[in-house]
Order: structure tokens, then C-alpha cells, then sequence
């Protein structure tokens, strides 16, 4: 590969990185305020890892806690500062970019198939709601009192499942026709 050509392509990584950072703060503007709001962060986080690949879309994700940890207004309801990320849903916010990492380890081990996208995706999810779910019930605790795992399951993962797994399919379909229609180098 030339120089050029090698310049060129990390000139684009770079520009897809942003723009999938730019839409993961955009998915989660789109708020419904709860105890944890329910946002499309999770779309934003699969359609990154979908459509840029698992080393990409993880780096989309981390610019995303980055931008946010540091004050930038990315996080839901438009908040912003490490703070949020040492609050009660923080866990879920960092949850992303293991599900991210997660996505890509699966398939880096067995490829982009369709079945194994979807599967990724799933187990993603899971890995954030285990992240989010443990780090809300130490903050809470530490903060307000003892809370039961079946309450915490009840405020931040019961809900979300049914809109979590429509998300999932709609990434899937999504990602694949962007990679399609958009050169990824």
C-alpha cells in the first residue's frame, strides 16, 4: 500500500469514527426520561460495530465516552462530565463499548455472517445490561441504600428488552444495506 493510499484510508477511518460518534450522541438525545432513560444509544452502538467493523466501531464508541466523560453535552438529555459516567446508569454508558468489544471479538473469531452479526449483537447487549445492571445497584447502594437485584432488573432491564431486540434488527438491516451503498475501504 502506498503512502497515499495508506494516508487516504486513515484520513476515512478517521471521518467514519467521527460521524459514528456523532451518531451515537445523536441516538441518545432522543430520550425518554426513566430511571434509566430509554434512548437509541444501543441503534447507535450496533450501527457503528455493523457498519464500520469491530475495530472502528469500538473506536466510534470510545471517542462517544470520551467526548462525553470530558463535558461535551453526548450522554442522554443532553448531559455531558464524568459524573454522569459515576452515576447510577454510568455502567450502562461504559457497558457500550464492551459490547462493542465484544461484537468485534465474535467476529474476529467467526466472521461478518449474518447469524453471527445478530448474535454478537445479542450477546452485546447482554454484556451491557450485566455492566449497567451491577454498577447501578453499587452506586445506588453506596447512595441511597440497599437494593434488591430483582427491583434494579425491574428499573433498567425488563423494560428495554423488547425495544433493545427491535433495535438489533433494525441495525442489522440497516447496517448491511449502508455497507452496500457506502465504500468502507
Amino acid at each position: 500500500m502506498s503512502t497515499a493510499t495508506a494516508t487516504k484510508t486513515k484520513t476515512y477511518d478517521l471521518a467514519y469514527i467521527a460521524i459514528f460518534a456523532v451518531l451515537i450522541a445523536i441516538c441518545s438525545w432522543i430520550s425518554i426520561p426513566m430511571t434509566v432513560p430509554f434512548t437509541l444509544q444501543t441503534f447507535g452502538v450496533f450501527m457503528a460495530v455493523g457498519v464500520l467493523g469491530g475495530k472502528r466501531g469500538s473506536l466510534a464508541v470510545l471517542v462517544y465516552i470520551l467526548l462525553g466523560a470530558i463535558g461535551v453535552p453526548v450522554f442522554a438529555g443532553f448531559s455531558g462530565g464524568f459524573g454522569i459516567l459515576l452515576n447510577n446508569t454510568g455502567g450502562y454508558i461504559i457497558g457500550f463499548l464492551f459490547s462493542a468489544l465484544v461484537m468485534w471479538a465474535m467476529e474476529s473469531l467467526w466472521g461478518k455472517k449474518p447469524v453471527i452479526q445478530i448474535l454478537s449483537m445479542v450477546v452485546g447487549l447482554i454484556v451491557c445490561y450485566a455492566m449497567g445492571t451491577i454498577w447501578f445497584m453499587a452506586v445506588y447502594t453506596r447512595t441511597t441504600g440497599a437494593i434488591g437485584l430483582g427491583t434494579v432488573l425491574g428499573w433498567c432491564v425488563i423494560p428495554f428488552i423488547i425495544p433493545d431486540l427491535v433495535k438489533i434488527a433494525l441495525a442489522f438491516v440497516l447496517s448491511r444495506r449502508v455497507r452496500k451503498i457506502v465504500p468502507m475501504q
